[in-house]
């Protein structure tokens, strides 16, 4: 089952599932447009449409029966939208996120991926808050005892920007291109982390193949400025539309974090990949002696200190993206 799964990722991640052993995959969402638009695309009998919500605890309690692997992707992710109605985050990213997991725990679900963002290490916005509590969640119920009796497998992924999902701000550069207008940067020295979609499908299986209980994983990735990105998406366009300043939106940072100094302490280097295991140590802490192993750290892995993406870098990284491709297509013409 995938919840929301008739986002961005839902129809990423299903690539990898189409073709393989499953007998069914269920797309778990609020919306029956989108779900008749994959049901024209995709035109297979494994998948299994469920208009549902998880707000509500019966919906995907019934929709769980018998799954056994889930990837929670369903979640108000808009930072400014979320601060002006927080309350619909906690409910969605919050509630919506317990209700998955208490589903999953009755339902002997085996594993279940969580998805969250940069914006839950050391969170300033309510999108980021709501989430970064949806990793707390996650790493309680993997220490339900009904989860571990079934050998079940709770984890989290945590990833930074998507370039060109649904309501991000390269799709907003090329409108501008097109409609003459400028392109509108918030601070251009605000750096974030760039990712492709597949990039944040890779890191979600890479977590399903390897997770042990209560596991998060984080993907490396480069990241560029804000201005940077708005010169190499002018110049990929030819475009001498002006580049104006209109200071940071509600909630944003000038830099996002993917592993805190906290979690660096006791992460594992992968190569592309850290990942940060769980401590399961119980309440009782006088029963622990730390005499080794780790201590906290003043190296934390943010946007700031990744590699930073040249404007021709940026331009090389921006063509291997289908939209941009698309869109670069149908301007030439």
């Amino acid at each position: 089952m995938i919840t929301g799964g008739t986002g961005s990722f839902g129809n990423a991640v299903l690539e990898h599932f189409l073709d393989s052993e499953l007998r069914e995959i269920r797309i778990f969402s609020r919306d029956e447009k989108k779900q008749e638009d994959m049901r024209i695309r995709y035109k297979n009998d494994k998948l299994n449409f469920i208009i549902g919500n998880i707000r509500e605890f019966d919906s995907i309690n019934n929709a769980m029966d018998g799954v056994d692997f889930v990837f929670h992707a369903a979640a108000l992710k808009q930072v400014p939208s979320c601060e002006f109605y927080p309350m619909e985050a906690i409910r969605t990213n919050l509630f919506g996120a317990e209700n998955v997991l208490e589903a999953a725990a009755k339902n002997n679900v085996k594993k279940v991926v969580v998805l969250s963002t940069d914006k839950a290490a050391y969170p300033i916005n309510s999108m980021g808050m709501t989430k970064a509590l949806m990793e707390k969640l996650a790493i309680s119920k993997a220490r339900d005892r009904r989860v571990q009796r079934n050998e079940g497998v709770i984890c989290a992924t945590r990833y930074g920007n998507i370039m060109c999902s649904r309501g991000s701000i390269i799709p907003l550069f090329i409108n501008q291109i097109k409609e003459g207008l400028p392109l509108t940067v918030t601070d251009p020295n605000m750096t974030r982390f760039m990712m492709s979609l597949d990039d944040a499908v890779d890191l979600v299986m890479f977590a399903f193949k390897n997770a042990h209980p209560g596991d998060t994983f984080i993907q490396k990735a480069p990241a560029a400025t804000i201005g940077v990105l708005a010169q190499a998406v002018k110049e990929l366009f030819n475009a001498d539309n002006e580049i104006r300043i209109i200071g940071p939106r509600h909630g944003e940072k000038l830099y996002e974090t993917l592993c805190t100094k906290e979690e660096m302490s006791k992460a594992e280097d992968l190569g592309d990949f850290y990942h940060i295991p769980a401590d399961f140590r119980d309440l009782n802490y006088t029963k622990y002696m730390q005499t080794e192993g780790n201590k906290l750290v003043e190296y934390e892995y943010n946007s700031d200190n990744t590699y930073r993406l040249s404007v021709d870098e940026m331009k090389e990284m921006l063509l291997t993206l289908d939209y941009v491709k698309k869109e670069l297509n149908n301007f030439q013409k």
